[in-house]
């Protein structure tokens, strides 16, 4: 079979996603811009978590110094990437339509607090802070074909699973069988 036999076929050009930037941003930016994003939404989560335990009296005076020192750092540097790439920092806060925002807007959250229209990121840090676990399956495949199975058990907390006394998400995650419902 030669390559005229297949039916459409695009221009190698048409492969690749091109991302749309609202304020003018490089669209030769590529991946840059979501990779930042990524490392944003990561970083702000670090920095909730950081907020929930200093006000819980869980960070020494020096532990705090450090992890305000690593996000102010980590921040600094978000910023440079933006200007390299040429990505305005506003573009790293999706807006997720019916879901709201990737980001609060106007660094308007804090940890403990709960707001109207919740952001992703305020979703993400009460799941954290108060622990989830989720199962599932997953089963890929093709033309009726299971072609590829999965298990999958999901332990999301900001708390080491040593520390969750029993029954909780400790023996919820443990790494025997899933429970067959």
């Amino acid at each position: 079979m030669t390559s005229s036999d297949l039916p459409f076929q695009p221009a190698p050009e048409e492969l690749l996603i091109k991302p749309s930037f609202s304020s003018g941003s490089s669209s030769d930016a590529g991946l840059a811009p979501l990779l930042l994003t990524v490392i944003e939404l990561v970083r702000q989560l670090m920095e909730a978590q950081v907020i929930r335990r200093m006000e819980a009296g869980e960070l020494s005076d020096r532990d705090l110094e450090r992890a305000a020192d690593s996000i102010r750092q980590l921040e600094e540097q978000v910023l440079k990437l933006c200007d390299f790439f040429d990505v305005d920092p506003a573009d790293l806060n999706l807006d997720l339509g019916e879901f709201g925002t990737l980001l609060p807007k106007d660094n308007s959250y804090y940890p403990g607090e709960s707001s109207a229209n919740p952001s992703i990121l305020e979703l993400l840090d009460r799941l954290l802070h108060t622990g989830v676990v989720v199962e599932g399956d997953v089963n890929l495949g093709l033309a009726d074909l299971n072609l590829i199975q999965a298990k999958l058990r999901l332990v999301l907390t900001s708390r080491p699973l040593s520390s969750l006394p029993a029954p909780t998400l400790r023996e919820q995650a443990s790494l025997g069988p899933a429970k067959d419902s």
